[in-house]
């Protein structure tokens, strides 16, 4: 108990809070915490609690989320009123973001089914690379422990670690990888690496997981912003559909745009369907993704966001992360699989609010 007690004061400090209601840390400049209560929470009353609890009990399988929350892994499981047993354990902390802001963005991403072939052939030619083998990722943090979390990717040349090859460069030279199939679009499988995690179909009819398992160390930049910047879409109206509508009314452009973002993304097989940096398999509306600087994973928050189309107010799981996803007020939410879940996904941007939920320390 001595130990959850002290883990839970390094949490704290983490993420910026301490006995005062309004504070910052200076590891992590950009993280104030506000103490609120659920009654401040926007529609609790209508959370399905039971829904709620059993993402959190599937969260407490994962150490990540074990180690913050300690005892109260165990007591989930064995609790029989959800409400009651979330209330008398935790306290939300409303996140606000650096500029005091305290709306961020949510946005939505789902399982994509691409289809594919083991064997290269018109019309499947495009190839979804595992890691490649002279890819060199070196870990910082024994050396510099102020960089922990911080990965140097490149590949040797001579005996220097020089940059590995951006989308472009990729595109244009052979990669030391083994392909673990082919695909017919080029814009689905760029779209895929963006997701993070997909599905593939063969002719056949068998369907295969596949899922992030490495990059080529560029940071992710924003292909509708660019968009936007140039003129073909505007800002206000980006999103999967129309990004993807531009790409094929513009087929000239489609090498030009994909290599604005030199990030590219290599994958592995898995045994399941989409599972989140966390490692446990992703729950529609429950799972969001992150920006782990500010939110540790395996954190348990709460979520409102509102527009004319959408509206969320639930316990979710900090069980993913994203090139894309940036700040404290943040958040990428699973929608799930099918072609609803991309419609709604490809579209969804939402002003967000944010509470992160940690134990009560009269509980402990």
């Amino acid at each position: 108990m001595k130990h959850f007690i002290l883990f839970f004061s390094t949490i704290l400090l983490f993420l910026g809070c301490s006995k005062e209601s309004y504070t910052t840390f200076s590891n992590m400049p950009d993280t104030k915490l506000i103490k609120s209560n659920f009654q401040k929470l926007p529609n609790w009353d209508d959370e399905e609690y039971s829904n709620a609890l059993n993402s959190f009990i599937e969260s407490c399988k994962t150490s990540k989320t074990k180690k913050i929350y300690g005892d109260l892994c165990v007591k989930a499981a064995a609790a029989t009123d959800a409400k009651e047993f979330l209330t008398t354990y935790f306290i939300p902390y409303k996140i606000s973001s650096a500029d005091a802001s305290q709306d961020g963005l949510l946005t939505g991403y789902y399982e994509p089914e691409l289809k594919g072939s083991l064997t290269k052939k018109e019309p499947y030619i495009y190839p979804i690379y595992k890691t490649p083998k002279d890819l060199v990722v070196v870990d910082l943090t024994q050396q510099y422990p102020e960089l922990k979390g911080y990965r140097l990717r490149g590949k040797l040349q001579g005996n220097k670690l020089v940059p590995y090859y951006d989308r472009e460069n990729a595109n244009a030279n052979t990669l030391d990888a083994e392909v673990l199939c082919y695909t017919d679009s080029k814009i689905d499988l760029f779209f895929l690496e963006v997701q993070g995690s997909g599905r593939v179909t063969f002719e056949n009819g068998e369907t295969i997981f596949i899922g992030y398992d490495n990059q080529n160390g560029y940071p992710y930049s924003s292909i509708g912003r660019y968009l936007a910047d140039i003129g073909a879409i505007p800002l206000q109206e980006v999103s999967l559909q129309s990004i993807k509508r531009w790409l094929e009314e513009n087929p000239s452009k489609i090498d030009e745009v994909l290599n604005y973002n030199k990030s590219m993304v290599f994958f592995r097989q898995k045994e399941q369907s989409a599972t989140g940096s966390l490692g446990v398999t992703l729950t529609p509306k429950r799972s969001i993704a992150v920006d782990r600087k500010y939110i540790p994973l395996g954190t348990m928050l709460y979520l409102s966001a509102k527009t004319d189309e959408v509206d969320f107010n639930h316990i979710v799981m900090a069980q993913d992360t994203g090139g894309a996803i940036k700040g404290s007020v943040r958040a990428d939410i699973f929608l799930g699989y099918g072609e609803e879940a991309k419609e709604r996904a490809g579209k969804l941007k939402a002003p967000l609010k944010l509470w992160i939920l940690l134990p009560k320390e009269e509980s402990l």
